[in-house]
């Protein structure tokens, strides 16, 4: 498998390859399928299985501080691509250079001339080029022209709905992280660096918290969680909680992790946390007494959930059971 930034560091497929585009914010079921359909299309053809992508994501060119968070960085979406096993994923730093090109220009530049693109899946909405004017219709007849196949994918429908990066968005911000697994094919992650906090959870509280550094853009709505921690290769249970600390006055947005049952010193470690399932807003307690009374609960209700079969979590970037990465 080739990961790469550098179309030029790609050999020209000599036989040619199927490809699928995309931006692929999260790497959701609809994804999943287009990665998957493309890679045995290629297989079944004796073709190379292309995955491009671009990096940054265009609307962050485009628009630049109007964009929505987005789901997953460019590493970890380049990482939940390759769990699916294409030949070759690109990710094309894009720019307003780009954006320019007329769909043909595109087509030409990165598809067709440098990876022998024979076959072509995308999604039921995907359009390229300037003005998303190369929608389907178009990239049919430019395969037309030029001699490659074209597949266009239904969307995947899940709980009533279309998969979608936006629905995602929009579920994890509510902090409806349970029911959002379906359609992630996992449950939702973020991660970052345990860097030492105010020193209240273990010293005051006595439930010593991870306090995490967070690499990632979209967060749950505040609150407190059940959560899976991922820590040098292990998975262990714990409660997080996702907020500015009323209690303790804090403005800042952060989150504290208890791992359960743990007390190793962890800190400037990376970690990842699973949001397994909402238990709580944040409250203001009317003291320490009350506050550690609430947490007891806290997690007591989080050993509950976390004894569900469906809130297991495996080590890596591995997809659930029912989103597993064998296409």
């Amino acid at each position: 498998m080739i990961i790469t930034k550098s179309i030029e560091e790609i050999i020209r497929p000599e036989n040619g390859a199927c490809v699928t585009i995309g931006n692929f914010d999260g790497v959701h079921k609809g994804h999943q399928k287009l990665i998957c359909s493309t890679c045995q299309k290629a297989k079944a053809n004796g073709l190379k299985s292309v995955v491009v992508t671009f990096d940054p994501h265009p609307l962050r060119v485009l628009v630049n501080s109007k964009t929505p968070p987005f789901i997953t960085l460019t590493s970890q979406k380049l990482e939940l691509i390759a769990l699916h096993n294409p030949d070759i994923i690109l990710a094309l730093k894009f720019s307003r250079e780009i954006a320019a090109l007329s769909p043909e220009e595109f087509v030409k530049k990165f598809l067709l001339d440098p990876l022998n693109m024979k076959e072509m899946v995308v999604g039921y909405d995907y359009a390229l080029g300037k003005g998303r004017s190369g929608n389907y219709k178009v990239l049919a007849e430019l395969g037309d022209k030029y001699g490659y196949g074209i597949e266009r994918l239904d969307p995947v429908i899940i709980m009533d709905a279309v998969v979608s990066s936006s629905r995602i968005r929009d579920m994890v911000q509510e902090g409806n992280v349970w029911d959002v697994r379906p359609l992630l094919g996992r449950f939702y992650q973020v991660r970052g660096e345990v860097v030492h906090g105010m020193n209240r959870g273990g010293r005051l509280l006595g439930f010593p918290t991870a306090n995490i550094k967070l690499e990632d853009e979209l967060f749950p709505k505040t609150g407190v969680y059940a959560i899976r921690v991922e820590v040098d290769g292990k998975v262990l249970p714990g409660v997080a909680n996702i907020g500015k600390n009323p209690t303790f006055g804090n403005d800042a947005l952060s989150v504290e992790a208890h791992i359960l049952d743990f007390s190793h010193d962890i800190y400037g470690k990376n970690i990842r946390v699973h949001f397994i399932q909402r238990i709580r807003s944040e409250r203001k307690f009317n003291g320490l007494d009350e506050l550690k009374e609430r947490i007891g609960i806290d997690i007591g209700l989080a050993r509950e959930i976390l004894s569900y079969p469906e809130s297991q979590v495996r080590p890596g970037l591995h997809l659930t059971e029912s989103g597993s990465g064998a296409c």
